[in-house]
């Protein structure tokens, strides 16, 4: 069955690589070139031209399919493009300090695409760290990117950013040690002092906190903010929190350091098959939504080869790959039918495909303005260094 699909795969890449050639070289031809002395814009766009060579791919852990049959090794199969994808990024304003003072350069350390959430995306464009994609060279992207996700605020018209996997931040719960929990508030039960862990993502557990207070972060003012800080500035001193991380939450509650953490989604699911005590567990008060997104920076060596992989990742097949191994929302359309052709359990998985219901009470933090983002990100660092 696998075998099919690639095949079908396989026929349709080298038809659509060899039309975005054709296409490129008939860009140039109009066009006389890329980033003339008629260009005034100083926001790059990806240049027309082949797919080709080499790509470079920047990501989370945990977030591909794996492995010689995985999504990566397919890619390089149906493409020809080597591939060096590259697991590094384990918090969004980490990541951004490392490859910041290249990007200022327009130098993006060899990297052709990053994959950072939406908060992220916004900061980057502002600072003029992306380049503007070549649509024409995305049709499947334009065909199957579902519709809830077409035209985020911090992207109005996806001209930066292609989602790579969507998710819930909620409670990753060691049930063994930790029964009973479903609300936010559980986070901070004085049982669990010191078994609990949090994230270095200012979005992710700050509006948490605003969601045990019954404040909605889609609306709340700057004041909130600081006094949720506040609040958990209290919990490091008193000991009940036992380190904010990263993804490195996985490796503290597989380890049993950690008894409740705040988490993805996704991710509870892949570290269950190594201990079936653990899951996630939707809060009561309700969870904080997210995209990662694909995005091209300044100074990408290959950028055609990155839109390649975008448009790649766009097949409902392979999306279908990648959701079945990884358990994140799934931003593709066509990517349920398939993989209820293969385990209609899957499909109706609600942290691949949740309901309106599931997702009740769930919501994404206001865009904080950058003085508002300066002062609160500020105080949230103390915390972290504290």
């Amino acid at each position: 069955m696998r075998e099919e699909r690639e095949q079908t795969r396989s026929r349709r890449w080298r038809i659509g690589l060899a039309t975005l050639g054709l296409v490129g070289a008939l860009a140039l031809a109009a066009c006389g070139g890329v980033g003339g002395d008629d260009d005034d814009s100083e926001v790059q766009t990806v240049p027309a031209g082949d797919a080709s060579g080499e790509v470079t791919i920047s990501n989370w852990p945990l977030y591909v399919d794996p492995g010689k049959n995985g999504s990566i090794k397919e890619f390089e199969e149906l493409t020809g493009i080597k591939t060096d994808y590259i697991e590094e990024i384990n918090d969004n304003t980490e990541f951004l300090g490392k490859v910041q003072q290249g990007l200022e350069q327009g130098d993006s350390g060899g990297r052709d695409m990053m994959i950072v959430t939406d908060f992220m995306v916004a900061k980057m464009i502002e600072l003029g760290y992306l380049q503007k994609l070549d649509k024409e060279a995305l049709p499947t992207v334009q065909e199957n990117l579902v519709e809830s996700l077409i035209a985020p605020t911090f992207d109005p018209g996806r001209e930066y950013s292609v989602p790579w996997q969507s998710g819930m931040t909620g409670l990753v719960v060691r049930t063994d040690e930790a029964e009973g929990v479903t609300k936010i508030a559980d986070l901070f039960d004085p049982k669990y002092k010191g078994k609990v862990t949090l994230l270095t993502e200012m979005r992710d557990t700050v509006p948490a906190v605003l969601r045990m207070n019954g404040i909605d972060p889609a609306e709340a003012p700057k004041e909130d903010w600081l006094e949720a800080i506040d609040f958990l500035q209290e919990q490091v001193d008193n000991g009940q929190i036992r380190r904010f991380t990263g993804n490195g939450y996985t490796r503290d509650i597989l380890k049993g350091d950690a008894a409740i953490s705040l988490g993805w989604s996704g991710d509870a699911v892949q570290i269950a098959a190594d201990d079936p005590n653990i899951e996630f567990v939707m809060p009561e008060e309700g969870c904080e939504l997210w995209s990662d997104n694909m995005v091209i920076p300044v100074g990408a060596p290959n950028p055609q080869a990155a839109q390649a992989f975008m448009e790649f990742a766009y097949d409902p097949v392979v999306q279908a790959d990648i959701a079945e191994w990884v358990n994140f929302v799934t931003p593709v359309k066509g990517a349920k039918e398939e993989l209820a052709s293969r385990d209609p359990k899957l499909a109706e998985n609600e942290l691949i495909f949740p309901s309106e219901e599931f997702l009740e009470g769930c919501s994404q933090a206001r865009s904080l303005d950058p003085e508002e983002e300066q002062e609160i990100t500020l105080a949230f660092e103390k915390v972290l260094g504290g």
